[in-house]
């Protein structure tokens, strides 16, 4: 297990070099703009005097690794937020990103995982096709059609919401007062569909398999009710597979969503990738590009670890 979690670790950081390496190149390669004022040019030149931007793109790039390897620099904001470092830059859209998503994950694992429990021992029957059905629909549609349609009967027709998460100074200043967790109702609601739809179809697939299989039917035979058989074996051994999807989908809310974000103003990480794009702000970017690629790799080893922790059986890099 040791063996198997540093290689994942090793192979981890190489294909995080391998995405910087080609993000850094594609983008350096983009001609840059320099603002009208004369002030601030004289500032980004020097800047960009000091980076290197000047010499060969292999220079270019050991300059960047040194800057981060030793400073911790990953260069800085030239139209988003003039002369912040990018660091700070997504640091300070991180917690809005993470409150959305992780709202929209307490909501949709309960019920993803009630629904889920319920149409595996409702199989072949009504309940059974009804949640299907809607599962198969809601699985199919993207998280923006529920954006817009959240937005169109909760705001235009019903007026029970915002149109968009509210700002800090409309919200009294903090994240966690009760008209800012008002106003991302909407997003959470849009986040959630698709999230309990997945949850609700990986457990009655996971719980229906478990249903069935032998030492459910020895339970039986020993006196337990089917409810007491499902609760205590099913389920348990069901939540096998479950838990690491539920694992990974808490280590993604740091990714947040980017078309969610965009669609109902949240200043969150997502929005701010998009933003980098538009405004050109390659260096914002560049620490967007590998914060999203770091919290992707990291969640597919998490996931793969915890299968060995949840259940002992289960031993990776065994031959």
């Amino acid at each position: 297990m040791a063996k198997y979690v540093l290689k994942r670790i090793l192979l981890m950081f190489f294909t995080l070099f391998v995405i910087t390496t080609i993000c850094f190149v594609l983008i350096r390669i983009l001609p840059r703009e320099l603002p009208q004022d004369k002030n601030q040019q004289a500032l980004i030149l020097a800047r960009w005097e000091a980076l290197g931007y000047n010499e060969p793109l292999l220079i270019q790039y050991g300059i960047y690794l040194r800057n981060i390897f030793t400073a911790w620099d990953f260069g800085t904001s030239w139209s988003i937020s003039m002369l912040t470092p990018a660091w700070e830059v997504v640091m300070d859209r991180l917690l809005p990103t993470v409150l959305v998503n992780l709202y929209s994950l307490i909501l949709s694992i309960p019920f993803g995982i009630g629904l889920g429990v319920l149409a595996a021992i409702k199989k072949n029957k009504w309940q059974d096709h009804v949640i299907s059905t809607l599962v198969m629909l809601f699985v199919s549609i993207p998280s923006y059609v529920y954006a817009f349609l959240v937005q169109y009967f909760l705001y235009f027709k019903l007026g029970w919401f915002p149109l968009n998460v509210y700002s800090l100074a409309d919200a009294g200043g903090s994240w966690f007062t009760w008209k800012m967790f008002y106003s991302m109702i909407p997003p959470v609601f849009a986040l959630s569909f698709g999230t309990i739809a997945g949850l609700t179809r990986f457990t009655r697939a996971e719980l229906t398999e478990t249903l069935t299989s032998d030492y459910m039917l020895l339970a039986r035979t020993k006196g337990l009710t089917r409810a007491q058989a499902t609760t205590r074996h099913a389920l348990k051994n069901a939540m096998v597979p479950i838990l690491p999807m539920i694992i990974s989908s808490f280590i993604g809310i740091l990714g947040g969503s980017m078309i969610i974000e965009q669609i109902f103003s949240i200043p969150g990480v997502g929005q701010l990738y998009i933003r980098s794009i538009t405004f050109r702000d390659y260096d914002v970017f560049m620490m967007d590009s590998i914060f999203y690629t770091f919290v992707g790799l990291l969640a597919g080893i998490v996931v793969d670890i915890s299968y060995g922790f949840i259940d002992p059986r289960i031993r990776m890099g065994e031959k």
